[in-house]
C-alpha cells in the first residue's frame, strides 16, 4: 500500500466519514508491533528515536538511540529471550521504573513472546498472583542500582519459586560499576545487557508475531478484588497507535515527551508505539517520571531545548506545571494530551492561560487497548472528551439485571459500549494446551465491550461522560478496586462491614476513603483502622485517606449497599473543608441527579458565588450555586 492510503486526511471532525469509507484492512497497517518498529528502522535508520533521561536533574544528559540502533537492541534482547525458551505464547514479566533498557525489553518481549508489565508498587502477594496467572517464568526487573525496593521484591518473588530467570536492568546512566548480583538457588540471574551482548543484532531467530497473536497482557482494576489480566493482540495495539498517529496531533517533526510508567497502556501505545509510525523523536523522563520533583523545576527549559510538541499526562501533572513560571520559549508545545481521569475545568483553563497551549482530551480504557476518543482543540465541543477515533464505534446501552443489553437512542445517557479493532481479546482466566484461556467475563457481547462508564454520544460521534457505572476509584489515573480496601478492613477482628468509595481530591482527582461498622464492644478508632489498612492493603495507592465508623452502612430498600450515599458524604466532607475559609456560605447540599452527584452551594450574595466558583472549578465535579433569597 502507498503512504497515501496509510495517511488519509484527518484534521477536522468532518474527516471521519471519508476515512471510514476505506476499510481498515486496506490501509496497509504493519502486522505487529515488531513490523512497526522494523518499518521505522528501514525508513529512518539514522534518525534519533529515543532520548532517555537518567533523571530530571540530568535532563541535558540523555542516552540516545537511533531507530536503527533501537531495532538492533530489540533483536539482541529478543534473541536472548528466545535462547531462554520464550516462545510465541509465553509471557515475559517486566517490573521496573522506566529506563532505556526497559523500553527495549518491552518491545523485545512482544517480539519473542508476550509482554506482561507489572507495577512494582503492588504488594508481593498481588504480584505473585499476577505471575501465577500469566505464567511468566522470566522476569525482567530493575536492579539494585536502579530501584532497590523493586529489586528486593524481585528477589523475594524468585525465592518463592515463581520465576526461573531474572534479567536485571541497569540505570540509564550508571554512576560507576554496577553492584554484583547475588546467586539465587535454582534461578538464573544476570544483567540483561551482559547476557544479551553476544546475541545477534541483525535478525530475530524465532517465529515472527502475526496480527492475531497476543502482544501484551496488562493488569487492570476489576470489581471482584482479584487481579485481572487484559490481553491485547498485535492488531489491537497497531490499530490504536495508527488511529492516533493518523491525526493532526502527530507529524514527523513532532517531538514527544513521555513520563508515564510503561506498565500503563498509555505509555506503551501513545508514547512508544504511536511515534514509530512517523519516525518521531521521543524524550523519556527518568525512572520517577512525572513524580520526579526535579522535573518540574526544569520542565519548560526542557520543552525549549528538545522542541517538545506533544506529551501525555494525567490532570494532576498539568495542574502542577501551572505552579512553575514559564522561563523558556515553549511555542513548540502544541499538543499536550490529557486523560485517565476527569479533567477539572480550572485545570484546563489554568494550563491554557499559563502556557498558551490547549489540552487535547482523550477517553479510553485498557480493555479497548488505550484510546477511543480525542478532542480537536481548534473546534472545541464543551463537555465532551472527544470524537470517537476512526473504525471504533461507540453507543450507549442499558444493562438489565440478567446481564442482557438493550441499545439506547442516540443522545441518550447509558452505559458506553465500544466495538472495533481495538477491543481486547478478553481476560486471562487460565492456560490450556493451546495457550491462554480468554474470557470476556460478561464485558463482551457480539464484539461490543461494556466499558462500565456512563455517558452519551452525540450526532457527530462526540462522547460525553456522565460518571461511572462501575465502582472503580481513579486516583491520578491509577485504577483502584474498592474490594481490595474492603477485604483488608474486613480482616480486622473488630470490623463487621466495610465499603470504600472515591472522594474528590485537588491533586489526584480522587482518593479512596472507607466506611466501616464495628462489632459490639469494639474500641478501635477510624484513625487506627486507617493506619492498620495502610500497612496491609495490597496496593499502596489504595490505602484509604480516612476511615469513618458508622452505626450501619446505608442500604437500599432490598438491603443492598447504597454506595451513592457514601459518595455523597465523602463529597460533602471534601467541600466542607475546601470552602471553610469562604464567608457567606449558607448551605452545602449533595444530591443524586440521574447518574451523577451534584453539589448545590447556597450563598448569601453574588460576590460569594464568585469565591465559591474559584474553588470548585478546580474539581472535576458537578456543582451549582444559588443565592439565598
Amino acid at each position: 500500500m502507498t503512504e497515501q492510503a496509510l495517511w488519509p486526511r484527518y484534521a477536522t471532525l468532518a474527516d471521519l466519514a471519508a476515512i471510514e469509507a476505506v476499510p481498515l484492512e486496506s490501509r496497509g497497517l504493519p502486522e505487529s508491533t515488531y513490523a512497526l518498529l522494523s518499518r521505522a528502522a528501514r525508513r529512518w535508520p539514522d534518525r534519533t528515536a529515543l532520548s532517555v533521561l537518567p533523571s530530571g536533574a540530568q535532563w541535558r544528559e540523555p542516552r540516545q538511540r537511533t531507530f536503527g540502533q533501537l531495532l538492533a537492541d530489540v533483536h539482541r534482547h529478543a534473541n536472548l529471550l528466545h535462547e531462554l525458551g520464550v516462545r510465541r505464547g509465553d509471557a515475559v514479566a517486566l517490573m521496573s521504573p522506566n529506563c532505556a533498557e526497559l523500553i527495549t525489553a518491552t518491545l523485545a518481549a512482544q517480539l519473542a513472546g508476550i509482554a506482561a508489565p507489572l507495577g512494582a508498587g503492588l504488594s508481593r502477594q498481588h504480584l505473585g498472583e499476577l505471575l501465577r496467572r500469566c505464567g511468566a517464568r522470566v522476569l525482567v526487573t530493575a536492579g539494585p542500582d536502579l530501584a532497590p525496593a523493586t529489586w528486593d521484591t524481585a528477589q523475594a518473588l524468585a525465592r518463592d519459586g515463581l520465576v526461573d530467570t531474572v534479567l536485571v536492568l541497569a540505570p540509564t546512566a550508571p554512576a560507576g560499576a554496577l553492584q554484583p548480583l547475588p546467586q539465587l538457588d535454582g534461578v538464573r540471574v544476570g544483567y540483561l545487557a551482559d547476557l544479551a551482548a553476544a546475541a545477534n543484532p541483525s535478525v530475530f531467530a524465532g517465529d515472527l508475531p502475526r496480527p492475531g497473536d497476543l502482544a501484551a497482557i496488562f493488569h487492570t482494576g476489576g470489581t471482584t478484588g482479584a487481579p485481572k489480566l487484559a490481553a491485547h493482540t498485535h492488531a489491537n495495539e497497531v490499530a490504536d497507535a495508527w488511529m492516533l498517529a493518523a491525526g493532526s496531533v502527530f507529524d514527523e517533526q513532532t517531538v514527544v515527551f513521555a513520563g508515564l510508567p510503561l506498565f500503563h497502556v498509555n505509555a506503551l501505545v501513545v508514547t512508544l508505539l504511536t511515534p514509530l509510525f512517523k519516525g518521531q523523536h521521543v524524550v523519556w523522563a527518568g525512572p520517577l517520571g512525572y513524580r520526579d520533583p526535579d522535573l518540574y523545576q526544569v520542565f519548560w527549559r526542557m520543552v525549549e531545548h528538545y522542541r517538545i510538541a506533544a506529551m501525555s499526562a494525567v490532570p494532576t501533572v498539568y495542574a502542577t506545571l501551572t505552579k512553575y513560571p514559564v522561563d523558556a520559549v515553549i511555542t513548540s508545545l502544541r499538543h499536550p494530551m490529557v486523560g485517565a481521569s476527569p479533567l477539572p475545568a480550572a485545570v484546563r483553563e489554568g494550563f491554557q492561560k499559563h502556557t498558551g497551549s490547549t489540552l487535547v482530551e482523550g477517553y479510553g480504557l485498557t480493555e479497548a487497548t488505550c484510546a477511543s476518543a480525542r478532542t480537536f482543540p481548534e473546534t472545541p465541543r464543551p463537555g465532551s472528551v472527544g470524537q470517537r477515533l476512526p473504525y471504533q464505534q461507540i453507543k450507549t446501552i442499558a444493562v438489565a439485571a440478567d446481564g442482557t443489553w438493550r441499545d439506547l437512542p442516540a443522545g441518550t445517557t447509558g452505559v458506553l459500549a465500544i466495538s472495533g479493532p481495538t477491543v481486547f481479546a478478553g481476560y486471562v482466566t487460565g492456560r490450556g494446551p493451546d495457550g491462554y484461556v480468554l474470557d470476556g467475563l460478561g464485558k463482551l457481547t457480539d464484539g461490543w465491550l461494556d466499558t462500565g462508564d456512563l455517558g452519551h454520544v452525540d450526532a457527530d460521534g462526540h462522547v460525553h461522560l456522565a460518571g461511572r457505572a462501575k465502582d472503580l476509584i481513579i486516583r491520578g489515573g491509577h485504577n483502584i478496586d474498592p474490594a481490595i480496601i474492603e477485604a483488608t478492613l474486613l480482616a480486622h477482628p473488630q470490623v463487621t462491614a466495610a465499603s470504600a468509595v472515591g472522594r474528590p481530591d485537588l491533586h489526584a482527582g480522587e482518593v479512596p476513603v472507607a466506611y466501616v461498622t464495628l462489632a459490639a464492644g469494639a474500641t478501635v478508632t477510624g484513625q487506627q483502622l486507617r493506619d492498620w489498612a495502610r500497612d496491609r492493603v495490597p496496593d499502596p495507592a489504595a490505602a484509604p485517606k480516612t476511615v469513618t465508623v458508622l452505626d450501619e452502612l446505608p442500604t437500599t430498600a432490598v438491603g443492598k449497599l447504597y454506595r451513592p450515599a457514601l459518595r455523597m458524604d465523602a463529597l460533602r466532607a471534601e467541600l466542607d473543608a475546601a470552602l471553610r475559609g469562604i464567608a457567606g456560605i449558607h448551605d452545602i447540599h449533595i444530591a443524586v441527579e440521574g447518574s451523577r452527584l451534584v453539589a448545590t452551594i447556597t450563598v448569601q450574595t453574588t460576590a460569594h458565588q464568585a469565591a465559591v466558583k474559584a474553588v470548585l472549578d478546580r474539581y472535576a465535579i458537578a456543582w451549582r450555586t444559588e443565592v439565598k433569597q
